[in-house]
């Protein structure tokens, strides 16, 4: 039988097929260097100067992964059509949360790129997180997607936008497993993933994030029938200190 191919899906493909095309011969600079101890040997550094030629997973990993590359946004343009390949096959594990790869691509500076080359990293993770929302057999949980994203770009709006978009069964069941990985972070005062770029501003991304789950958020989720248990946790974000902790329906957290 011929299966239809999501329509996500067909819209991700097509940001990836831009992203070769329009990294296409790309290559770390001529005088790039790394520490041979702790990153790779010579000839794994050849290759990151040698265009398009596809990484072992290991090598893939340990250059985005790497902080202390001189010119990190040429490495990244280098890889970016196989690590964007890898990110959306969830092929992609790191030690601590996929915001570390964010922060790849926020220390690359993607945003002052040429237009051409931000316009198609932007159409890509927009591309990547609509399918994480929409299509049943996406690879990464739209959580994760998201953290991605936000670090990438050091802002939710455009992300959230999306979400206020896509207001289907699948897109709402993936807005109450967000919720139930985010709230105990939250009602603690903290953003629910770690900020790895120094220009992000921690305390203003949970104040937005907070600011819409108690707004956008949670009417959808009444709506969309989510549990009563995880429409109280998050009504709980709008109160403070021992107005919090002293509700009835404090789920006793600790700290």
């Amino acid at each position: 039988m011929h299966l239809v191919e999501h329509p996500a899906r067909r819209r991700l493909n097509a940001a990836l097929e831009n992203l070769s095309v329009t990294f296409h011969g790309m290559t770390a600079h001529p005088d790039e260097y790394n520490c041979h101890c702790h990153w790779g040997s010579a000839e794994e550094l050849s290759l990151l100067k040698t265009p398009d030629v596809e990484l072992e997973p290991d090598l893939l990993y340990r250059t985005w992964q790497a902080i202390d590359w001189t010119d990190h946004a040429s490495v990244l343009r280098r890889i970016l059509p196989q690590f964007a390949t890898a990110l959306s096959a969830g092929r992609v594990d790191p030690l601590f949360g996929l915001e570390e790869a964010g922060s790849s691509f926020a220390r690359g500076s993607w945003q002052q790129w040429p237009v051409e080359q931000a316009d198609s990293v932007r159409e890509f993770l927009h591309a990547w997180w609509v399918q994480s929302l929409t299509d049943p057999d996406a690879a990464v949980p739209a959580h994760q997607v998201f953290v991605m994203c936000a670090e990438a770009s050091g802002t939710l709006a455009p992300w959230l936008a999306d979400w206020e978009e896509q207001t289907g069964y699948l897109s709402d069941r993936r807005l109450a497993e967000a919720a139930e990985e985010w709230d105990y972070e939250l009602l603690g005062e903290s953003l629910p993933w770690s900020v790895g770029w120094y220009e992000h501003d921690e305390e203003e991304l949970r104040g937005e994030l907070v600011a819409w789950l108690l707004g956008h958020a949670a009417i959808r989720l009444r709506e969309s029938g989510a549990s009563v248990d995880l429409q109280h946790r998050i009504r709980l974000l709008g109160l403070t200190d021992e107005d919090r902790w002293t509700d009835p329906h404090w789920p006793n957290y600790r700290y």
